[in-house]
């Protein structure tokens, strides 16, 4: 089980990873869209974070809600905007910001916050 956990881990980890690659692609971008990474990398993160949370559950570990919710809160708002403006062919520089700081601090809840 404990491997089973590990592997969703580094998964999640991909997601995060191929997310803000996504983003880092659109940083010169004179009109940045929503590409295929962002997507993929939102839900990515979004499901794996469910699975491990799961796992949690079932093997009877501590779970620190507080934590939990506003990595549940930020991922859903990250996935959210990036589902919706997936359609136009380019977003505003605000929005690539906006998505762009909710995912560090999204990374930095996990790994600051104890």
């Amino acid at each position: 089980m404990e491997l089973v956990g590990r592997v969703l881990l580094l998964v999640h980890l991909f997601g995060f990873a191929i997310l803000v690659g996504g983003l880092v692609v659109q940083l010169r971008s004179t009109a940045p869209e929503v590409n295929a990474a962002m997507l993929h990398g939102a839900w990515l993160e979004l499901l794996t974070g469910a699975a491990l949370v799961v796992l949690l559950v079932l093997g009877g570990g501590e779970i620190a809600y507080p934590q939990l919710s506003v990595k549940l809160g930020l991922t859903l708002l990250i996935v959210l905007l990036v589902s919706v403006n997936r359609k136009f062919s380019s977003i505003p520089r605000g929005l690539w910001a906006l998505l762009t700081v909710l995912s560090l601090i999204n990374a930095g809840v996990s790994v600051l916050w104890q």
